[in-house]
């Protein structure tokens, strides 16, 4: 993205509130909970804060992998505490995050805890956590890069601005909210890998991926979410950027396949929101994509459009977009006026009975002499027969019978339709009837896993129903797919379930891998096994830690580090790995215990010029926490600089390396006369950001 010549630079308050932002977190991330720098920290930030909120209400902090995004300028990659800031916030998988008028010193604090700790230590980066911990404050939000709307440019009425400058930010919205809406849909590849390509936004590619895409509600919710902004922000906005985002997104919705689209209806929300939503497309879409959405929200909300008002609005549309030039304005607007007035007063429910219409619609699509079988009719017979026995309570031969037709057939999800109604529905995971416990026991048997499993793509959804009735050994058909699947999608659905599986597989998926199998085989167990409740007696990592493949090792290690007899060994080799990932886990674990034999390693790496920024500052973040006196002199040596020409004592080149060593140095060692000597230099530096790394508020 280029930015504009006239605000290719900070003003001089946002640049203040950004670096006091960073040295806070930085902070946070350095000394333990209760240290009396921490409080003065958040202070600095809500008090910096508060000066901005006297000229807008709304202050929006976008994240890039090394810079941050503020009022439509980015910051500059080479600033180490604002690339150091962002590259944090960039690895919780955060987008955005957004404060408002009001904020409070407490809020500040809780952020910064929050976000002072590693994605790596966690487990789970904050952006693909619940989302209610992203909102768990009144005036701070923390906006996912994916499952959530991104909302970077927020309208703010109070704020002074040109039309020319909402002109910009509206066009950079639209740009912003496409590209989000390609790295969503495409997110299985995007999130590959950190250095992974930009995702391709041609809307035939974006389709492709959510028609083929099985992730479930996150994955539709987020590709809604777009959707929404999408279609509101071509209501407001015109000009070419307009223009040129209502094309890419007429295409996109023509694209995908009408049982995609109503997928993504009936995830937009409740009837008024879907409503909205249509109206906002009716506004801005080309013609043929409002007339799709029309189809799709009729079929998701379980309305009727009449034959003659489908044929009324196709002729509209053909005029708009292909009839003579002085008819084709008034068409459009004639479209546009009849779909909003249909969605306004739209209350009536198809009054055919639903055999009756699927029937019509099927002879209406089907060519003469090749009307396909109604499979739903097939399976209507045994269907029946199993809900009179269910309800009746009694399971005889011919139930039994029609329970495995319908097995035979794939109609495993009516079949749990019927157990769930016989349930209690007022409980989330309804207790079994005892009359229908062997009905469950036959559709959460492991054949009838299997077969939801491989089909392509699985079905998750009634997959998802059976999940918390599963025994152990119906968990051996998903391992089974999950090891010899070559889609990636199937694969990544699978493993979000089996981590949710109970501990009793444990020994089952340790004797698995004692076997011999594909690096990603072994890489998916142990990443199973890590999200377990417990581990299986006498489990070892031993064999895996010397993995081939970083990727392996990296699970192995996170195993490992769960193991007490091994957790010392395992840091020890992994501070030694030539895998950077594997060492920065390695040192977000040694933050919270360092073994003493770990000392030399973390001190090395410290030290080197050669290890990524990121990696040093770690490591000396761990040096902060030992107290010892290998730990100051490396400290004391990062910070030395040798002396002036008139032989005087100076400090090293200003970086990140050199702030984190001097925050260090004042939280362990101020008292010390020789970090004290390096203290007050950096106290009368003239350089900002060094001095506030060092002195005590």
């Amino acid at each position: 993205m280029t930015v504009p010549a006239e605000k290719a630079a900070l003003s001089r308050e946002l640049a203040d509130f950004l670096i006091e932002l960073s040295i806070a977190l930085h902070k946070h991330a350095m000394y333990p909970e209760g240290h009396p720098s921490l409080a003065p920290a958040a202070a600095g930030v809500a008090r910096r804060a508060e000066h901005l909120f006297e000229g807008r209400s709304t202050l929006a902090l976008g994240v890039a992998r090394q810079q941050l995004v503020i009022e439509g300028v980015a910051t500059d990659v080479k600033n180490p505490l604002l690339a150091e800031l962002a590259g944090r916030l960039h690895r919780h998988h955060l987008g955005a995050i957004t404060f408002q008028r009001g904020l409070r010193v407490s809020e500040v604090g809780d952020v910064l805890k929050t976000l002072a700790i590693e994605a790596d230590r966690s487990g789970e980066p904050l952006g693909l956590g619940p989302p209610e911990q992203l909102r768990a404050w009144d005036h701070i939000r923390l906006h996912p890069v994916t499952y959530e709307r991104l909302e970077l440019l927020e309208e703010d009425e109070q704020a002074p601005s040109s039309d020319a400058k909402g002109a910009k930010e509206r066009g950079l919205r639209g740009s912003q909210l496409w590209v989000g809406l390609a790295r969503a849909a495409l997110m299985a590849d995007a999130l590959a890998a950190d250095d992974a390509p930009p995702p391709p936004t041609e809307p035939a590619v974006i389709a492709k991926a959510i028609d083929e895409n099985q992730h479930g509600a996150a994955y539709d919710q987020v590709i809604v979410g777009y959707l929404l902004q999408i279609a509101d922000e071509l209501k407001h906005t015109g000009g070419a950027e307009a223009v040129a985002l209502r094309r890419r997104t007429s295409k996109l919705v023509g694209a995908l396949q009408p049982a995609t689209l109503r997928r993504l209806i009936e995830m937009g929300g409740d009837s008024a929101q879907r409503t909205k939503f249509a109206i906002d497309a009716t506004h801005g879409l080309a013609v043929d994509a409002v007339l799709d959405i029309v189809r799709a929200m009729a079929d998701a909300s379980h309305r009727t459009i009449s034959d003659p008002l489908v044929r009324m609005l196709s002729k509209l549309a053909q005029h708009a977009e292909q009839g003579p030039a002085e008819k084709r304005a008034r068409a459009d607007e004639a479209l546009r006026d009849q779909v909003r007035d249909l969605l306004h007063g739209w209350t009536l429910d198809d009054p055919n009975p639903d055999g009756y219409g699927r029937a019509l619609q099927k002879m209406a699509a089907a060519s003469p002499g090749a009307i396909p079988r109604n499979d739903g009719q097939q399976a209507a017979e045994p269907l029946r027969i199993v809900q009179t026995a269910v309800e009746a309570g009694a399971l005889g031969f011919a139930a039994w019978r029609a329970v495995e037709r319908l097995v035979a057939e794939h109609h495993i999800g009516e079949l749990v339709d019927v157990l769930a109604a016989s349930a209690d529905a007022s409980s989330e995971r309804a207790p079994v009837r005892a009359d229908m416990a062997p009905l469950w026991t036959r559709v959460t048997s492991p054949d009838v896993v299997r077969q939801l499993a491989t089909n392509e793509p699985p079905d998750f959804i009634t997959l998802d129903r059976v999940l918390p009735r599963l025994h152990v050994d119906a968990f051996e058909p998903l391992l089974d797919v999950l090891g010899a699947s070559e889609s990636r999608t199937t694969r990544r659905g699978l493993l979000d379930r089996l981590t949710r599986a109970p501990r009793e597989l444990g020994p089952v998926i340790a004797t698995r891998l004692a076997r011999e199998m594909p690096w990603y085989v072994t890489r998916n167990l142990l990443l199973i096994l890590d999200g377990l409740p417990a581990l299986p007696d006498g489990f070892s990592t031993a064999a895996f830690i010397a993995h081939q493949d970083a990727r392996v090792r990296r699970e192995a290690l996170k195993v490992s580090l769960k193991v007490p007899a091994e957790r010392e060994r395992a840091l020890i080799g992994a501070l030694r790995d030539d895998d950077p990932r594997t060492v920065r886990l390695a040192l977000t674990h040694a933050l919270e215990d360092c073994p003493p034999p770990a000392l030399p390693l973390i001190t090395q790496i410290a030290l080197d010029q050669a290890m990524t920024s990121e990696l040093r500052v770690l490591a000396i973040k761990v040096l902060s926490r030992v107290r010892s006196t290998a730990a100051l002199n490396t400290l004391l040596q990062l910070a030395d600089g040798g002396t002036s020409w008139l032989g005087r004592p100076k400090l090293a080149v200003r970086s990140l390396e050199l702030l984190a060593a001097l925050m260090a140095l004042a939280a362990s060692w101020r008292n010390d006369g020789r970090a004290a000597a390096v203290l007050a230099l950096a106290a009368a530096s003239k350089d900002p950001d060094i001095r506030s790394a060092v002195i005590r508020r």
